[in-house]
């Protein structure tokens, strides 16, 4: 099928059988969402795990003609096309990417079994409406912070509830590795048209197993306004963690792992039951 947007996207690729699709947020690259998600699926066979770098970010171009979110999910239509084509696939999003995939189980209804979504942005986010908690930091370590460079000290505090050496350690390779390499002059031109022209939720509610997981510390997209999601996800597990803000898969790890591993279990067991 020919590319509509003209964007080969790179991605990652582990396992075999049913795919999942795995959408990071703003800034960094797949690792983010690789670096989470492997843990759970580490002992469960079957699932064919995709990690692409959303356009501008890891090693995914983005030419001029790439300057929205509309862009960027078009570019994500067209990676389904040619990786997972018709086949039934799950579906899960971080941020920013949990917005596009959210627009994709609009578009794609009948073949998404079921989403889940870690800090998702919402619909008031970017706006004067929006409701994020102000700034927290629950458990800080300053001699941690002190011994790091300026640069990893700035981008680490800036976003952290959790200040530990481990959260630090995968802040660094799963998080802050794509920060580096991001294409941020084309990320300033496609925020200025960052709202979808057609809100994920604008038709009929997505009614497979869905997840929506919030940070309550997080000062980024908050927690109040994906509450406000739950009628269009009648089947969906609404979990706000404390003690974790934007980086809720590595400030919460157990929990993040306990919580997807559910999800994914009542995907598979409505799959059989069907």
């Amino acid at each position: 099928m020919p590319q509509r947007t003209q964007v080969q996207l790179n991605f990652a690729e582990h396992g075999e059988g049913t795919p999942v699709l795995a959408l990071h947020g703003w800034g960094p690259d797949h690792r983010l969402m690789l670096g989470c998600l492997e843990p759970v699926f580490a002992q469960r066979p079957g699932y064919r795990r995709l990690y692409p770098d959303l356009p501008a970010m890891g090693r995914s171009p983005a030419p001029a003609h790439i300057a929205s979110s509309d862009d960027m999910l078009a570019a994500v239509q067209d990676l389904v096309d040619d990786q997972i084509g018709d086949e039934p696939f799950l579906l899960l999003g971080e941020s920013c990417g949990g917005y596009l995939a959210r627009a994709l189980a609009r578009t794609r209804r009948d073949q998404v079994r079921g989403l889940a979504l870690i800090c998702p942005s919402a619909r008031r986010v970017d706006t004067a409406e929006s409701r994020p908690p102000e700034r927290l930091v629950l458990r800080s370590d300053p001699a941690l912070i002190s011994g790091l460079d300026t640069h990893t000290a700035q981008v680490f505090t800036s976003i952290a509830v959790v200040e530990t050496p481990e959260v630090l350690r995968r802040f660094r390779k799963e998080i802050q590795a794509g920060l580096d390499i991001a294409d941020t002059t084309a990320l300033e031109r496609i925020r200025r048209q960052w709202q979808l022209t057609r809100e994920p939720e604008d038709g009929e509610p997505f009614t497979r197993p869905t997840l929506i997981l919030a940070g309550r510390q997080d000062d980024s997209v908050g927690y109040l306004d994906q509450f406000d999601l739950l009628p269009h996800y009648p089947r969906a597990t609404y979990a706000v963690l404390d003690t974790a803000g934007h980086n809720l898969q590595i400030e919460q790890p157990e929990l993040f792992i306990a919580l997807v591993s559910e999800w994914l279990e009542r995907v598979a067991t409505e799959h059989t039951a069907s």
